[in-house]
């Protein structure tokens, strides 16, 4: 029993980390005079994505690769099929033309250099070296973008900034220290416990990775989504979901990488990968109908995640 609470544990502890750092991060960020632009690209962005890179790491540097790719290949996988399919079904998501001329591509090509990557059974560290500087790269892209882009785009990290802009020197420092702290705790208690299942179990750790892992780290997004979805403001639903899934690979994997290669067993390119490039491809057509992923699209959504997970399990 200790163990699934230590893992839920784990998974609080983890998540709560990566608000508070952001907060504090944010606050530190406007005292220095950073735009909302600029904070919502790199520090909010960063933060949503410090679950899955700190449980990486950790899990890699414990010699435990599997829960380290399968977290990011499950978690990509999760975003399309769990999190855009519920939020379809709340309210229909609205498909933007940017979407289709840059974001989609975009995660298509860094899906399958993912899987090109992977194909030799390692993740070395050049390989990891160039996923990161893709990630500096498209993240300057994206900021070069954003100077055109509307206020309306901004609106989220202004409430953010809104809420934090008054705090201390001294209390946006203990809250980023604390959420660092928080992350590193929060992931060794995930990692170990998460092991420790596996083998009582007898299941192996990549599936523990693309099942429990992923959908834990990837509660946030489906929170956040849902809460868009009730409040009608999805239009930026997919845009944000695709983002989310290229920087799990170009910084979560690239990072690791760097810190430690990361095996990849073969089940993860038989298997694993292809679900994960089959959930991207599958978009196109249901976002290039009527320019939106209507109720009955977020169901065909879900309806193949719940298929992944039957199949996995």
């Amino acid at each position: 029993m200790l163990p699934y609470l230590l893992l839920l544990l784990g998974f609080a502890i983890l998540l709560y980390g990566g608000k508070i750092l952001v907060d504090g991060a944010t606050a530190i960020a406007v005292k220095l005079g950073m735009s909302a632009g600029l904070i919502g690209l790199t520090i909010v962005a960063f933060g949503t994505s410090a679950p899955e890179l700190l449980v990486s790491v950790n899990a890699a540097l414990k010699g435990n690769g599997d829960i380290s790719i399968g977290n990011v290949v499950g978690s990509n996988i999760a975003n399309i099929g769990m999190v855009l399919g519920i939020s379809g079904v709340f309210y229909p998501i609205l498909i933007k033309k940017s979407v289709l001329r840059f974001d989609f591509p975009a995660t298509v090509i860094i899906t399958l250099l993912f899987f090109a990557l992977s194909y030799n059974g390692v993740i070395a560290f050049w390989e990891g070296l160039l996923l990161f500087i893709s990630f500096i790269l498209l993240n300057w892209y994206l900021f070069k973008s954003s100077n055109k882009a509307s206020r309306d785009e901004n609106v989220e990290t202004e409430e953010e900034i809104e809420s934090v802009k008054d705090y201390s020197w001294f209390v946006a420092t203990a809250l980023l220290l604390g959420g660092i702290f928080g992350l590193y705790l929060g992931s060794e208690l995930l990692v170990d416990n998460a092991v420790i299942i596996s083998r009582r179990f007898g299941v192996s750790e990549r599936v523990i990775g693309v099942t429990v892992i992923a959908i834990g780290t990837s509660l946030p997004e489906l929170i956040t989504s849902i809460m868009a979805a009730l409040a009608k403001r999805t239009d930026m639903a997919i845009g944000n979901i695709l983002g989310s899934n290229m920087m799990n690979i170009l910084s979560i994997i690239g990072i690791t990488a760097i810190i430690k290669p990361i095996p990849v067993s073969p089940e993860f390119i038989q298997e694993d990968y292809l679900w994960m490039i089959g959930f991207t491809i599958i978009l196109f057509p249901l976002m290039r109908t009527r320019m939106k992923i209507s109720g009955v699209e977020g169901l065909i959504l879900f309806a193949g995640y719940i298929a992944y997970m039957i199949y996995v399990l």
